[in-house]
């Protein structure tokens, strides 16, 4: 399927990949340095990211997931030079606590799949990382730095990067338009609070999120702030109580 990719351009160095005949509709994001390029998040790797990838940018390529689940880490395959935060490198040694089926099952859930795939040939990427990241270390990419957030919550190794001469924000799955996903028992909704409340206090000029519409504010970072601290003080803020919907965004714990 050769639309299955869709192509978005932010500035003339970065790049956004989406795929949105997934529900996910996923995004990952490439950004041009002058020795190297970054590329954040790898997509779901039902199709080949790497050649939409190579259209866009003649330098060496390092891969970073945000997090790793699967719909982040999909093309890792095609990127052996490639970034984790340290307390998910584990997830890539065979510790990831969900099994195949169910991986396989949240892959082809409401998705137009392209002829020839088939879900019994997907696999789980396993590596080993050539960079193992911590709280704010600095991606170095030539003429531009990108500072690593540790932003707990959503998994307990989720990065955010902030690009502060642009004051771009690239929040994965910590914020974005939708649902957020907070209920999972290796997920962490106190940590969750508290990476809203370090994001919403950088300068951001724009939001670049992991899923669903693009056209997301830097105002949003402060409602999730607002919500996500009066669920805390209301008792609520604890897996099971339940999914609480807001204007543009709702919080499943």
């Amino acid at each position: 399927m050769s639309d299955w990719f869709t192509v978005d351009h932010i500035d003339m160095d970065t790049h956004i990949i989406s795929e949105y005949k997934h529900w996910e509709e996923t995004h990952a994001y490439l950004l041009n340095g002058t020795n190297n390029s970054l590329l954040i998040d790898t997509g779901l790797g039902i199709m080949n990211i790497y050649n939409e990838v190579m259209k866009l940018t003649d330098k060496p390529v390092i891969a970073v997931a945000t997090h790793i689940h699967w719909d982040h880490i999909g093309g890792h395959k095609y990127f052996p030079k490639f970034y984790v935060h340290e307390d998910e490198s584990n997830w890539l040694e065979g510790e990831f606590p969900l099994t195949m089926e169910q991986i396989k099952a949240f892959v082809v859930e409401k998705c137009e799949l392209p002829e020839g795939f088939n879900v019994d040939d997907y696999e789980f990427f396993q590596g080993t990382a050539t960079r193992v990241l911590k709280d704010n270390d600095i991606i170095d990419i030539g003429g531009r730095t990108i500072q690593v957030l540790h932003t707990p919550g959503h998994s307990p190794g989720h990065m955010c990067f902030y690009e502060k001469d642009r004051e771009y924000l690239f929040t994965g799955d910590l914020v974005y338009i939708g649902t957020l996903f907070a209920y999972f028992p290796s997920t962490d909704p106190e940590a969750y609070m508290s990476s809203i409340e370090r994001v919403a206090a950088l300068p951001a000029k724009r939001i670049f999120p992991a899923h669903h519409d693009l056209n997301i504010q830097p105002s949003i970072l402060g409602d999730m702030k607002k919500a996500f601290n009066q669920l805390k003080a209301d008792g609520k803020l604890h897996h099971g109580s339940g999914t609480f919907k807001y204007n543009n965004f709702a919080i499943w714990l």
